[in-house]
């Protein structure tokens, strides 16, 4: 199927990313898989290839604006879901070392089928949930960095994703644009896991208006974070 790319490839380049042949043919065959699984499960509400590409692979490598992403670097992917932004971290910046989580088995088995097809290395799918993997010392404070597009608020987001942080390492929400009072609400949690809000970036993505807050790990977060399952969602810090 033919593909009009033009519109991906200048706003990638606006980004000051220059895709070659081969990572655009991997965006493709990423669409194609995510559209055609999409079918037999719940992966995506957005399956348009110009909202896909806007919405799905521009917002993730958009990261680019606030990380360095062209040096070797051990990052995180929480709630990955159907593998934003890790995936196309990944295609766009193959030096980063990519960690996926999810915590439902069919996802990540999809995960799996994604990265075999497209032979990505130094990439791997976990099935597990924040809260129990965070304790886990192959992946406590091990991270340079950890994102996360998970739709939660970000008192409860932080406690999932700064302990798999290492101290001097970034934790990087995706956000909507107006997230003034969230991220204001959420500076007590913050500072109690050892971490301190060092940006907001607010940018224009096509037409959506989106945001990066940017948290340095400046203290090792103490032992009973994160809380037992289901309690950083349900009473936030």
């Amino acid at each position: 199927m033919n593909y009009n790319v033009e519109y991906f490839l200048k706003a990638s380049s606006d980004l000051g990313i220059c895709l070659d042949d081969l990572q655009v043919q991997s965006f493709l065959k990423f669409y194609e898989m995510l559209v055609e699984k999409n079918k037999v499960m719940n992966l995506t509400a957005i399956t348009e290839f110009d909202e896909v590409i806007e919405k799905h692979f521009l917002d993730s490598i958009s990261l680019c604006r606030v990380f360095d992403v062209h040096s070797h670097q051990k990052v995180l992917d929480l709630g990955t879901g159907a593998g934003f932004p890790g995936i196309p971290l990944k295609i766009a910046f193959p030096e980063l070392d990519i960690t996926l989580v999810d915590s439902l088995n069919k996802r990540v088995g999809f995960l799996n089928e994604v990265i075999s097809e497209l032979s990505l290395k130094n990439i791997q799918a976990i099935h597990s949930r924040a809260e129990d993997l965070g304790r886990n010392p192959k992946h406590r404070e091990q991270y340079d960095l950890c994102v996360s597009r998970a739709v939660a608020n970000l008192s409860s987001l932080s406690e999932y994703c700064l302990p798999f942080v290492k101290v001097n390492g970034q934790f990087i929400s995706y956000k909507g644009g107006d997230c003034e009072e969230e991220v204001n609400a959420s500076k007590n949690a913050i500072s109690k896991l050892g971490g301190k809000i060092s940006k907001v970036d607010h940018f224009i993505m096509g037409e959506n208006s989106r945001s990066f807050v940017v948290i340095q790990k400046v203290l090792s977060t103490k032992k009973i974070y994160p809380r037992k399952a289901g309690t950083p969602t349900k009473d936030p810090l």
